[in-house]
């Protein structure tokens, strides 16, 4: 069955559909349009495919619509694994938007895994089909054009020079301890020490303001020398099992597995033990870029914003450009905290690339202000560019420009992805990603702007419909 065709309906999806159940309007606007969208599936296919030797062989798995509806469903309603499943298979409006109608709903897992074989650069062509067809329905003009910048933070624990260095003692101590169960009786020996790596943590962490000038410094080199013994050991380990070999096919895969997530904690147990000392033992001041935040999210970048609630977060800066219907035209995971005012140029010929054509409206907070963007805006054809100064005493020119009417409409139009960031955040769970892993963290941010952007296309075909209706 091909990945745009209908699956063969049952005797009951008939009676169904005999007694007027249909879907909510909202979502029977967005499977008419992904149904007209047809080389969306045929990505996920690929993905799906990828490193399978014969993919028509096997156990018949999700098909390539299933899993991007449930992706998509996933998102809008901003529910965990378990309870997606349970909700597809408890209602069959959402079984016939998922396409599943009476075929038996896998258990949750199966949607785990096939998301899992998602790739971040198909979620982005993906996002970028949808706002090219939604161009082509004229659905949107492009020209206005608003951005700005958030803060999508990673599923860790504020870290800490003690925490990182429990964390990694108790990581490897137990994939030290489940890889000996493997070994021969006898013939290796890994000292537990998580309890007294876990006592001087507990007791750094207890530490009053007057006692750390006394003690902090003592407890933590008893703290790392724990953990360099722990990392010691688990090499040590590795080392004298080389050539051990078990008789089944799974022991020995997971023999490896273990070898090679003992090897990883090794190094990062390794950078945390250099960073604790040279920022604690040695009072040296540590670089951002070479700190470890977590072992459990290496990937993990500290981003400074001047937030006053919230003046450190941990995760990644996400860059986001809108359009005036409230599509998100653009998005990208940034490495590190750069400026925000690196991000115009760029966004300006993405955006020329999906119209055609600079947009008339720029309209961006302070933080994306420099004379050299506003030199950019002007050669790309922007007619309206709507940057507040960032500091320093105004211009009369500059003073009488940002008092005019038409620049503050400009801004009040800008204030509008401030209220898109918000929807992300708490009504499609864009706030805190609890996915492991780069990859994942990506494809959890396409995902949920892929959301949007069809939430938004949606409601837009929907009234379009109520007109013709009205007008019929």
């Amino acid at each position: 069955m091909g990945a745009g065709a209908k699956p063969q309906l049952s005797f009951a999806d008939l009676e169904f559909l005999h007694q007027g159940i249909r879907l909510e309007p909202l979502l029977q606007s967005i499977s008419d349009f992904l149904d007209g969208q047809a080389d969306l599936a045929e990505l996920v296919r690929a993905d799906l495919e990828c490193g399978l030797k014969n993919p028509a062989a096997g156990r018949r798995g999700l098909t390539p619509q299933q899993v991007l509806r449930s992706l998509i469903l996933q998102r809008v309603k901003d529910w965990d694994y378990r309870e997606l499943r349970e909700r597809i298979a408890d209602g069959y409006t959402l079984r016939r938007f998922t396409t599943f109608f009476s075929q038996p709903v896998p258990t949750h897992d199966a949607f785990h895994r096939a998301f899992r074989r998602l790739r971040p650069e198909t979620l982005r062509t993906i996002n970028e089909r949808v706002v090219k067809a939604a161009v082509a329905q004229r659905l949107e003009d492009g020209k206005k054009l608003r951005t700005d910048t958030t803060v999508v933070e990673t599923d860790i624990h504020h870290p800490t020079d003690n925490r990182l260095l429990w964390d990694t003692v108790r990581v490897i101590s137990r994939l030290a301890h489940r890889f000996t169960h493997f070994c021969a009786d006898g013939a290796v020996h890994f000292r537990n020490r998580t309890r007294s790596a876990r006592r001087r943590a507990l007791e750094i962490e207890r530490l009053t303001a007057r006692q750390r000038q006394e003690q902090q410094v003592p407890k933590y080199r008893e703290l790392i020398h724990i953990t360099q013994q722990v990392v010691g050991q688990a090499r040590a380990l590795l080392e004298a099992t080389k050539a051990v070999a078990t008789i089944e096919l799974l022991s020995q895969l997971r023999v490896e597995r273990l070898r090679t997530e003992i090897t990883h904690y090794c190094a990062l147990g390794e950078r945390v033990i250099a960073q604790a000392r040279r920022r604690v033992l040695e009072g040296e001041q540590v670089p951002t870029e070479e700190k470890v935040f977590s072992i459990f999210e290496p990937h993990t970048d500290l981003i400074k914003r001047g937030k006053i609630l919230k003046p450190v977060e941990f995760g990644h800066k996400i860059f986001l450009a809108e359009s005036a219907r409230g599509l998100i035209t653009q998005y990208q995971v940034l490495d590190g905290n750069p400026s925000d005012t690196d991000q115009v140029q760029p966004s300006l010929l993405r955006h020329t690339e999906t119209f055609g054509r600079a947009p008339d409206l720029y309209a961006a907070d302070r933080g994306f202000e420099s004379s050299d963007n506003v030199r950019v805006c002007q050669d790309a054809g922007v007619k309206l560019i709507c940057i507040p100064q960032r500091g320093g005493k105004k211009s009369p020119e500059r003073e009488a420009f940002e008092k005019n009417p038409a620049f503050k409409r400009g801004q009040r139009f800008r204030a509008g992805i401030e209220g898109r960031i918000s929807v992300l955040f708490r009504g499609r769970g864009m706030k805190r990603c609890v996915a492991e892993g780069r990859e994942r963290f990506e494809i959890f941010v396409g995902a949920t702007v892929l959301a949007n952007n069809l939430l938004i296309i949606g409601e837009i075909l929907h009234q379009r419909q109520k007109c013709r209706r009205r007008a019929a």
